[in-house]
């Protein structure tokens, strides 16, 4: 992207949050520790097979980025790949503190975050984290119904994911939430929406974001291991995307559920926007035809 004069080295495809389009992208891990999602394409090419980026190599495109036009304007840092904070809390802080020593004007830096990656960081380590820079976390979720996560292979639970989102919380560490709609298809929905819905109440996160779930590549891989599954049509995954608002009792979040795999665009902040999202899928439920919907060709999948 910015030629070999550019300090950091990329290994393709390289992923990242939609809110994280402006920020410099700092692969310290390559692919995902646990890279077993049979809804994940993310991390499957052979290239990106997990490993830690070497330190050195990692603290010296930082302070080269120092002295590049590029890194004296970033603002904020992602740290990638889909894995960051499988490393150690040392190797993290060090990351962190070339950050504040090389870039100077980033203010925020993000990562993705498995829960099973937090569970031997105790709420101290992760203040840590906090202090020295790292502001906000990534956490896929995908579903709060543990049929659901186990048929999809996530490798998490309800359990786990509250036990890491609190942990997050605890920290001072902004948490934003990634729940995937129609992850759970025709048989699994009712509980995949009501499940869901319960873990976002009982964390409270800061940021919830909706998906649909898609197969750029084929449903092949998915439905061999999960051969029951039956997609859900536009108003199968309306009707759960209701549920599932309707079942939320957040105090003070953010949600989102215009990412291009979205049928319907649906934004707001609640709880004070919760009835204008149900009016909105609502309306959309019962008048199809004449809802915004967004057309096959455009959800860039």
């Amino acid at each position: 992207m910015f030629g070999d004069a550019f300090p950091i080295r990329y290994i393709e495809p390289v992923y990242r949050p939609p809110s994280e389009a402006e920020s410099l992208i700092l692969p310290i891990t390559d692919g995902c520790s646990w890279n077993r999602c049979l809804f994940c394409e993310m991390y499957t090419a052979p290239q990106k097979k997990f490993r830690a980026r070497d330190e050195a190599e990692v603290l010296e495109s930082l302070r080269r980025l120092g002295g590049h036009p590029y890194g004296q304007t970033a603002r904020r840092v992602f740290l990638a790949d889909g894995d960051a904070l499988a490393l150690p809390t040392r190797r993290l802080l060090a990351t962190l503190a070339a950050i504040r020593e090389h870039l100077p004007a980033v203010h925020r830096v993000s990562s993705y975050c498995l829960p099973r990656n937090l569970r031997k960081k105790s709420v101290v380590e992760l203040k840590e984290l906090a202090d020295a820079g790292l502001k906000l976390a990534y956490v896929g979720a995908e579903s709060g119904d543990d049929t659901v996560l186990e048929r999809v292979e996530k490798g998490e639970t309800f359990a786990s994911t509250v036990e890491a989102l609190n942990k997050l919380r605890d920290a001072g560490i902004v948490r934003s939430v990634m729940i995937l709609n129609g992850l759970g298809g025709v048989h699994h929905s009712a509980a995949h929406a009501e499940h869901s819905a319960d873990l976002a109440n009982a964390t409270q996160p800061e940021f919830l974001a909706a998906l649909v779930v898609s197969f750029p590549n084929g449903e092949q891989r998915f439905k061999t291991a999960f051969p029951e599954w039956t997609p859900l049509d536009i108003s199968g995954l309306l009707a759960e995307m209701e549920q599932f608002v309707a079942r939320l009792t957040l105090k003070r979040t953010i949600f989102r559920s215009d990412h291009a795999s979205n049928w319907l665009a649906l934004r707001g902040n609640l709880p004070q926007d919760k009835e204008k999202l149900l009016t909105q899928l609502r309306t959309a439920i019962a008048t199809p035809a004449s809802a915004p919907l967004r057309p096959a060709w455009a959800r860039g999948l």
